[in-house]
Parts: C-alpha cells; structure tokens; sequence
C-alpha cells in the first residue's frame, strides 16, 4: 500500500476541499490521462486498484505515472465507542482530490486502448473521473 514512510505528525485536522486543483491539472507526461470532477478523498488501496486495472488491462505495455499520493491520515474511533476520550486511531492514508487533478497518465498505447484502461481505474475511485488526451499528438 502507498504510504508515508514519515510523517511529521501522527493525526491530521480535515480541513475543506473548495476550489479547483490548479497544480496537477495539466498532463506533464503522458499522452493519456484520468481527470477528476469533484473533490473527495482517494485512498492508498484505490489508488493501488486503479494502477493493478491499468497495467491488467494494457498486459504491463505502455508506461504509466500515478499523479496523486495519498499523505493525510485519516483517524476512525473504535466502534460502539462512547463520545468524547479524543480522537481516534489513525486508520489509513487518502489523497485530497480537487475537480480538475489528473491521477493517472500514460503513454506507449494507442487510444482505445487507454481509454478503456482509464476507464476500469475510474470505477475504481470514489470520485467521478473524466478521460483526457493531449491535443497535437507527439507534441509535449
């Protein structure tokens, strides 16, 4: 799973996902990629389950980036727990996802074929996800 391998602090306050991802939000690699929509938290076993359907489906052609690491902990209580006795346990690792990121980008495959692999990764996150493609083709 992609985690930190350290990290500052142990516990993290929420905070809010307003605005537009303005980093991230242009295809710097590959030919292809997999834009979100709408902002959400994308966990590390997502984002592993949207990389192990692409590489399946491409049958490991091509070259891939993950564009998203997941670096917020995300604290959960114990259940049938009473309230208050501070916050909870960390409990796994997410990637704060604005409208707009790119979370995946790939090249070395011809178009159907990207776009089909992006699309099974897409069904893999919790955030509704778009299939982009650099305009003049061969240009970086």
């Amino acid at each position: 799973m992609l985690a930190p391998k350290k990290v500052k602090y142990r516990k993290q306050q929420r905070g809010r996902m307003r605005g537009k991802a303005w980093r991230g939000s242009k295809l710097s690699f590959g030919d292809y990629g997999l834009k979100a929509m709408e902002p959400g938290y994308v966990s590390d076993r997502q984002i592993e389950a949207g990389r192990i359907a692409i590489t399946r489906f491409v049958k490991r052609g091509g070259k891939l980036w993950i564009r998203i690491f997941p670096d917020k902990p995300i604290t959960k209580k114990p259940a049938e727990t009473r309230m208050g006795k501070g916050k909870g346990a960390p409990e796994g690792w997410v990637a704060v996802i604005r409208p707009g990121r790119i979370l995946y980008e790939m090249e070395g495959v011809d178009l159907s074929t990207a776009q089909e692999a992006m699309r099974l990764a897409g069904y893999k996150l919790s955030v509704k996800t778009k299939f982009v493609q650099r305009f003049g083709e061969g240009t970086k």
